[in-house]
């Protein structure tokens, strides 16, 4: 078998999605059906609701081109008006039909460097469907007033025909933010997006009152140059934070309609549940938290969340930069770490991590089946479908309840093994040229000491025996979960401390890179 490393990352790539079986070729059949779809768009549908006055953009990253999110915010005093319109994927992907028996089956969209395995054949995702700039589309619209307090005042869902006049970037709308330009914008765009913050801040507030925790985290950016994969930190634009509330917003308030609607016979709704973190998983963070105040020698009123009126606001207010900023990078790890999956279920439940008591998944209607399940379930109850059999209907649902969960397991997989293959193409060559890194200890657990490694932010994982290796004495982890220990008991390294992380070797059989620290600022 030939090692990961030793292939081409485009080769690589290719062999993961043929290992999962999965491929951008679509059947006969779903082709077949979608050049009729194009014959025969229904944008002249009568009941759409004909909102192409208004002044949608949608907010991606630049080179996305499946475009299913656009958004119209105005001022209207104490309150905004935010139109969030979904792409209408639901009125060509029918159940009974070869697209969505193919959509079923694939669950989502699959993404990997340079490439991406879409749920639809591409003619829809990014052209059809796709609320792509200066032409009509059709869209499922909220249209949701909120109060100056972040308060939901109300919530109205149309079927409509939109026409969006831009593709933005989130640099593009950053940039409006940070040097107020607007050049080449249509009007009304450049007020939108300011309201658009506007409301992205107050719901930001408001979700922080609720006790909704926003961890710190990093992001990467995975491309290929000749040869090898490159990895740079992915900046996250502030905008990117409010486009982000006003797709939560939608969320819950198609979640809140469904629940409202469940003693109807035409309704059999998919919410996303995740439930709060276990009792002892809290009980052990407390215990980690206690541990590291005292070996890093911390002062309770900063870092003892019983101090702060809550969580979330406690995490908010930690320090960045400087040692005491790597402390407080190790805490929000640990703190993510306490959360649980969130699954999708046939029944409502709270979900903890946006802090909503019902949520579902209106707002990927091309990349996930689940979205166009739940538009499809809106309209059939707005439009007083025929209600069908019990037995048909809850069929269809639990069917798609579990191609969703297969799908984000399935991408989950594809991460892992994505994650493994970048750090074998990254560190191939250092056994004979050398790699090292500085980095924060975030965690301890067993025989593992987790790293975050500053420039790119990659996550390693270092193995006591092979740090006892190169250590050339042998190591081990405190009883306190926070410590790494010699022979004599004294501490090597502690959770938060920066070390200087190298590459010592390649543990072949368990395909692992060995890892020593050069360096440390343990006390």
């Amino acid at each position: 078998m030939v090692d990961d490393a030793a292939r081409g990352p485009l080769r690589t790539i290719r062999g993961l999605l043929e290992e999962q079986g999965l491929s951008g070729e679509f059947p006969e059949q779903v082709d077949r059906e979608v050049e009729a779809w194009l014959k025969s768009p229904g944008l002249d549908d009568p009941d759409l609701e004909d909102l192409t006055h208004l002044p949608f953009v949608t907010i991606d990253n630049a080179s996305s081109r499946d475009l299913d999110q656009a958004a119209w915010v105005e001022s209207d005093g104490d309150a905004f008006e935010v139109w969030y319109a979904l792409a209408d994927a639901a009125y060509y992907v029918r159940p009974g039909s070869a697209l969505f028996a193919e959509a079923l089956a694939r669950g989502a969209s699959y993404y990997l460097p340079t490439t991406m395995v879409p749920m639809l054949p591409t003619a829809l995702s990014e052209g059809l469907v796709s609320l792509n700039p200066d032409v009509d589309r059709r869209a499922t619209v909220f249209r949701t007033r909120v109060g100056a307090d972040g308060q939901v005042l109300g919530t109205t869902i149309l079927r409509a025909r939109i026409r969006s006049r831009h593709k933005l970037s989130f640099e593009r709308v950053q940039t409006l933010y940070d040097d107020g330009d607007t050049t080449g914008l249509a009007d009304g765009v450049a007020d939108s997006l300011r309201a658009l913050r506007e409301v992205g801040l107050i719901r930001m507030r408001e979700a922080t009152e609720r006790n909704v925790v926003r961890y710190r985290r990093s992001e990467l950016s995975v491309g290929v140059e000749g040869m090898r994969f490159v990895v740079d930190d992915a900046v996250r634009h502030p905008v990117e934070r409010y486009n982000e509330q006003l797709s939560l917003l939608c969320n819950v308030e198609g979640a809140k309609f469904l629940r409202k609607n469940l003693d109807d016979a035409r309704v059999q709704p998919i919410f996303r549940v995740h439930p709060p973190p276990e009792e002892d998983r809290i009980a052990e963070l407390t215990g980690f938290l206690k541990n590291l105040r005292k070996k890093q020698d911390l002062d309770a009123e900063t870092w003892d969340p019983k101090r702060a009126r809550s969580t979330a606001e406690w995490l908010d207010g930690l320090p960045t930069g400087g040692r005491m900023g790597r402390i407080a990078v190790a805490v929000h790890r640990q703190a993510v770490m306490v959360n649980g999956r969130s699954t999708y279920r046939g029944e409502p439940g709270i979900h903890f991590g946006v802090g909503a008591e019902v949520y579902a998944r209106f707002s990927a209607p091309m990349r996930e089946i689940v979205g166009i399940y739940l538009h499809k379930e809106i309209w059939e109850r707005l439009n007083d479908a025929p209600a069908g059999s019990d037995e048909e209907n809850l069929a269809l649902m639990e069917e798609v309840v579990r191609s969703a969960n297969r799908s984000r397991d399935l991408q989950r997989t594809l991460n892992n093994r994505t994650n493994e293959v970048v750090l074998d193409h990254l560190f191939r060559d250092a056994e004979e040229n050398g790699w090292e890194r500085l980095g924060t200890v975030v965690g301890m657990a067993r025989k593992k000491v987790y790293v975050l490694i500053d420039d790119p932010h990659l996550d390693v994982k270092a193995y006591v025996p092979h740090l006892s290796e190169a250590a050339g004495e042998a190591l081990h982890i405190g009883d306190d979960q926070v410590t790494l220990r010699g022979e004599d008991d004294r501490i090597h390294v502690r959770v938060g401390d920066a070390v200087k992380v190298r590459v010592v070797g390649r543990d072949r059989k368990r395909r692992r890179w060995k890892f020593g620290f050069a360096e440390t600022d343990a006390g």
